[in-house]
């Protein structure tokens, strides 16, 4: 998948949350919405 543009459109997905409830950005529609996340968080450094 290619990486989105900056200031285009976001892809579709749904993600778990910190407390483990699956959140979709569909629930967000209209909305600015904030994503963070951290790349390696979980990866092996």
């Amino acid at each position: 998948m290619a990486l989105p543009e900056v200031g285009g459109i976001a892809p579709a997905f749904t993600l778990p949350n910190q407390d483990g409830q699956m959140v979709s950005l569909a629930d967000h529609a209209g909305k600015n919405v904030l994503i963070w996340f951290y790349p390696r968080a979980f990866g092996n450094n």
